[in-house]
């Protein structure tokens, strides 16, 4: 068994890489320690380089097409991962996750209909229905006993004639919830019977800790399966987030025909030939590495608990379920919003997601990416300790 390396500091500066270097333009400063943006500081796997190595000795790279040992791996990789059987007509290449989400509502909602989400959550599920002239819905969660679960009372309360999909985080982001059975279960009835689609993100749900099991929302039932979409990739669980890897699984014929129509329309089910490879690559030779780096996270998860329970007692950690982002609870600080992102940014010079970003609820949190070496973490948790230090020395 090969020995993955996840303390290795790769520098990826000048690569023209959105974490390291829009620091600049997206902080104002570029010397920030980037633990914001959600895609990990691992080396993409060897067997996936290989793989693109060895296309790319071919040397021509003309039209392509998906093959059956595509269709053929994600099959057997959903079966081996979730337990779900899917069929090869369910499947289509999608040109991301945000984009198949806004082609989506673009193919069966029309502008001023309304848009479900469950904030706090990925805020491009707020931005691409606004953009795109759609009413947007809160169904904010609920945090009881310190557990996020869903409100279905509110979100029967706020259904009406004018909604038309809700856009559902399965693993749950910023939050790292895997929804249980029983949530998703009557998620599907309510949305079912009042005829609202559900676009189910499910990106994350390759890194579901071992302890929790992951459901595909279609999975669950039969009303779930009759009133879905269903969006998945290896990007984030292989690190190739700009090979563009992501793919619908959908079972209902009708929204099936409906959707995959609208994509050939605009060639948008057509693949390249290097998503093509590298999703075969990675579901095919990357079991063994991917429990090996889900090893890794979990520790630094369990790392930065640790510390910050042992050091800054202001701030508590919402343990995740699933995936390298962590929800940090900032409001025992008892700053503003602003402040708040201050000292992150200004005191400590770490860049984090401002939880503000993902809506209602969000307030007195950050989003924190421990998919990086321990030592990077190690060194930005004594500067978030000296930064909070110096603050509570500088108040009294």
């Amino acid at each position: 068994m090969k020995h993955y390396d996840f303390d290795e500091i790769i520098e990826r500066h000048g690569t023209n890489c959105v974490k390291f270097d829009r620091l600049k333009e997206e902080f104002g400063d570029e010397r920030l320690v980037p633990l914001w943006v959600a895609d990990m500081d691992f080396r993409t796997p060897d067997f996936i380089v290989e793989a693109i190595k060895k296309r790319c000795e071919h040397e021509i790279f003309g039209y392509t097409f998906a093959s059956d040992t595509y269709y053929d791996c994600i099959i057997d990789w959903v079966r081996y991962k979730h337990n779900w059987e899917i069929r090869k007509e369910w499947i289509s290449y999608i040109p991301g996750i945000v984009k198949g989400i806004a082609l989506a509502i673009q193919c069966f909602t029309r502008k001023g209909d309304k848009v479900i989400i469950q904030p706090p959550v990925y805020h491009p599920f707020r931005i691409v229905p606004e953009k795109l002239g759609r009413e947007v819905v809160y169904n904010p969660l609920k945090l009881e006993d310190g557990v996020y679960r869903m409100d279905f009372e509110q979100l029967e309360s706020v259904i009406d004639d004018k909604c038309k999909a809700l856009i559902l985080c399965n693993p749950h982001n910023p939050g790292g919830i895997v929804w249980d059975k029983e949530s998703l279960t009557r998620l599907a009835e309510i949305c079912s019977a009042c005829g609202i689609l559900v676009i189910s993100d499910e990106i994350h749900s390759e890194m579901a800790y071992p302890q929790y099991k992951h459901y595909p929302f279609a999975s669950v039932s039969e009303a779930a399966a009759s009133c879905s979409l269903t969006f998945m990739a290896p990007s984030k669980t292989f690190n190739i987030a700009g090979i563009v890897t992501s793919y619908a699984v959908i079972p209902d014929s009708r929204i099936r025909e409906e959707f995959y129509s609208f994509l050939d329309a605009g060639e948008f089910g057509d693949g390249t030939i290097f998503a093509y490879t590298a999703t075969i690559a990675a579901y095919t030779y990357g079991a063994e590495w991917l429990q090996q780096m889900r090893t890794y996270v979990m520790e630094n998860v369990r790392f930065v608990d640790e510390f910050i329970r042992r050091n800054i007692p202001g701030i508590k950690v919402y343990q995740p379920q699933a995936s390298f982002l962590v929800w940090l609870d900032c409001r025992g600080l008892g700053l503003g919003q602003e402040q708040l992102v201050r000292l992150f940014k200004e005191k400590a010079g770490l860049a984090l997601n401002d939880g503000s970003m993902f809506g209602p609820g969000g307030e007195g949190y950050m989003r924190l990416n421990v998919g990086c070496p321990r030592t990077v973490l190690d060194g930005a948790m004594s500067a978030l300790q000296k930064a909070v230090n110096e603050m509570d020395k500088n108040a009294n």
